[in-house]
């Protein structure tokens, strides 16, 4: 009865808690183990951040690891955020608590490092790998059963001679034949466990076996499916859901932690139990942030200083992984930026010639003809003035020929429409 009157309530405890639970009673259309495996797949479809072991069912939000990130702090899972793009972050403490958010992280670069991880384990070579591992496993099987094999021996020598000395001895010696019977049974205890270590070795391997042998239908369709599938996520032949599906196939769970800011330490835990570690680079607010901004100046100082240009310099250093804040190769306007802070200026070797021999230049023309140079680059570009730029010089020149000047004069009046050279 409620603590204030009313009707008493009913809660449905979990099986776990079941006092009492009677098998077989009644016809069944699915068996027992049928029914807690159907139980267990809608207790884990059950979206619900609260309970770390949860996932929840595969949806269509662009984030691929939805139910599978947790945060390497805190421990608690992450949940997914669409607003201001795809986001990873463990709030729950702000509203319950007031406390500062502990992680937000982009999801877009963890996604496609995750990814690539997911084909990288359905390739074939991880078969192989695989093989030889367990190759070297059964050697090692081999060698630990050699190993106990020998000790059996060793232990049943040393208790035959204890046998016959406890049997030689005279019974009329009683203390000596009590310390002599403890020997025995002390050799006889120790070779008794020592035999059932050993059947329970000799059981574990073929209990191994049968677990993770892979069958050649298996293996072939595994390898099919590992060098087609990444051609078909590409072509957009799966829906986001089937994605998310395809990657908790393998994953476990994926664990995020920002140690540095232009860095997220990401650790893939698979389904067998075995764990990859990935570093995942991600975009900082300021040049500063980056992990190697000092090895960055210090390229960029001393290759400004052998002559190359920002260009030039933006190349080799992308080659050799550095980056901008925010793309993933680094800018000539970076470059150009950190130079200007060690005030590196670019030195040219000479001004543009003023006056070319034979030829006049656009402010000359200007000027003998009466107008401002402002008036002739439109008429330039709009094609009226038809004349291509010097490919030494990289100026407009025209013929130093009194001709020339009649037909601007003439173009100024409204005597011409166009002119060509």
């Amino acid at each position: 009865m409620p603590p204030g009157g009313g009707r008493p309530q009913q809660r449905q405890r979990p099986l776990s808690q079941w006092k009492v639970i009677v098998h077989n009673r009644y016809p069944a259309d699915i068996t027992w183990q049928t029914f807690e495996r159907i139980q267990a797949i809608v207790d884990d479809n059950y979206a619900t951040y609260e309970q770390n072991k949860r996932r929840g069912i595969p949806r269509q939000g662009a984030a691929l690891l939805q139910g599978l990130v947790y945060c390497g702090r805190c421990g608690h899972k992450m949940v997914v955020q669409y607003k201001g793009g795809n986001q990873y972050l463990w709030n729950a403490w702000r509203w319950q608590a007031q406390d500062p958010v502990c992680q937000r992280l982009r999801a877009d670069p963890v996604d496609q490092q995750v990814v690539g991880a997911f084909f990288a384990a359905l390739a074939p070579a991880e078969l192989d790998l695989y093989e030889h591992a367990r190759e070297q496993r059964r050697q090692q099987q081999v060698e630990v059963d050699r190993a106990q094999h020998y000790t059996l021996q060793r232990l049943a020598h040393a208790a035959e001679p204890a046998r016959r000395r406890y049997e030689a001895v005279d019974p009329a010696y009683r203390l000596v034949a009590a310390e002599l019977e403890q020997r025995w049974e002390a050799a006889l205890q120790a070779l008794q466990e020592a035999r059932e270590q050993y059947a329970r070795l000799q059981r574990r391997p073929e209990q191994a076996q049968e677990s993770v042998d892979v069958p050649p239908d298996l293996r072939a369709a595994f390898q099919s499916l590992g060098q087609s599938l990444p051609t078909l996520w590409l072509q957009d032949r799966f829906s986001r859901a089937q994605r998310k599906a395809l990657l908790r196939c393998l994953i476990d769970k994926v664990v995020l932690d920002r140690r540095v800011p232009d860095t997220i330490a990401t650790r893939i835990v698979w389904r067998g139990g075995a764990v990859s570690a990935l570093a995942v680079p991600c975009t900082v607010g300021r040049l500063v942030d980056l992990s190697d901004f000092r090895q960055l100046e210090a390229q960029i100082l001393r290759l400004e200083s052998q002559g190359k240009v920002d260009e030039e310099i933006a190349q080799i250093l992308t080659a050799k992984g550095f980056r901008s804040s925010q793309p993933p190769e680094l800018l000539a306007s970076t470059v150009q930026l950190i130079r200007l802070r060690h005030g590196r200026l670019h030195r040219y070797w000479g001004p543009r010639p003023r006056r070319v021999a034979g030829s006049w230049t656009i402010p000359q023309i200007a000027t003998a003809v009466g107008v401002k140079s402002h008036w002739i680059y439109p008429l330039i570009s709009r094609g009226r003035i038809g004349v291509a730029r010097d490919e030494e010089t990289g100026l407009y020149l025209f013929p130093d020929r009194p001709e020339t000047l009649e037909a601007f004069r003439q173009l100024r009046d409204g005597q011409l429409t166009e002119l060509r050279y």
